[in-house]
């Protein structure tokens, strides 16, 4: 601390000394956080719970207790309701959660009394049950129609690696020909076929011990690429050529895709011999609007 104890006069360049305004402004109080400003402070000690909790989310309301919340330990809702998180609240008090709301009470539902919802809504729920992060859920989900055969389905789809890349290339040959034609829809070639044996399936009890007999040069005598736009095959399970197709279009339908197929003959393509190709072509329709 410095103290005047008289009036000294003050040498030296002007510039080298504080001015009584510079000194005020040094010396100045920081200032008092207003109103706005507290209020949007988050608090600094672990929120609190009541073992009833009002909650808004998306605009929908629920009412649960809060040991429901934190039915499962390594849940996000457990996690938002342990106090380390701050939770902000509605005009009314109530704990307010960013989601839609739909299917939340299936969320409850599930943690208060481990209810699975009907099969038309195991769909949406699964992908709450992933938000969240209910792993109980998710394993109970997946064990029940159709998720359950949705694994099945996609175990044979992962027989064919290229499978997501052959449908985009679908939908954007589908999309650039009706865009050049002006039209309201599009047809494109797609070949689906599982044995790689070129012959037709009438003839397969015939020529099965021929597949094992070829030696490496032979095999790919009859290696080629027929005159479509896209070819899904060939695969090793039971599942045959009509299943994939069921799976091609069930996927393009999902995507909002209106979809209408026929075979429309078979790849005559000579490769040696008496051989031929004889794999099956469809024509695809993407209709558009």
């Amino acid at each position: 601390m410095v103290v005047v104890t008289g009036q000294n006069k003050v040498s030296g360049d002007p510039d080298d000394a504080m001015s009584s305004s510079d000194a005020e402004d040094d010396f100045q109080e920081p200032a008092t956080p207003t109103a706005t400003q507290a209020g949007q402070a988050l608090p600094l000690l672990p929120q609190q719970f009541p073992e009833v909790v009002p909650l808004n989310v998306g605009g929908m309301y629920f009412t649960t207790r809060l040991s429901t919340l934190r039915r499962y330990e390594d849940t996000m809702l457990a996690a938002m309701f342990s106090g380390r998180h701050y939770i902000p609240t509605d005009a009314e008090g109530r704990y307010f959660i960013d989601r839609d709301g739909t299917y939340f009470g299936d969320i409850l539902n599930f943690l208060r009394s481990g209810d699975l919802p009907p099969r038309e809504r195991v769909r949406s729920v699964y992908k709450e049950a992933q938000y969240y992060s209910i792993g109980p859920l998710l394993d109970n989900l997946e064990d029940i129609q159709p998720l359950k055969g949705e694994k099945v389905r996609q175990a044979f789809l992962g027989l064919m690696p290229y499978y997501k890349d052959h449908l985009e290339r679908i939908i954007e040959i589908a999309k650039l020909r009706a865009m050049q034609r002006k039209a309201r829809f599009a047809k494109l070639k797609v070949c689906v076929f599982k044995e790689e044996m070129p012959i037709t399936p009438y003839e397969c009890p015939h020529f099965n011990s021929l597949r094992f007999e070829r030696s490496e040069s032979e095999t790919k005598l009859f290696e080629h690429h027929c005159e479509v736009d896209v070819s899904f095959g060939p695969w090793e399970a039971v599942a045959d050529v009509y299943d994939l197709l069921h799976c091609i279009v069930t996927d393009l339908s999902d995507r909002g895709i209106t979809v209408d197929h026929q075979c429309i003959g078979v790849c005559d393509k000579h490769l040696i011999n008496h051989y031929y190709c004889k794999r099956p072509i469809y024509e695809f329709k993407i209709t558009w609007w």
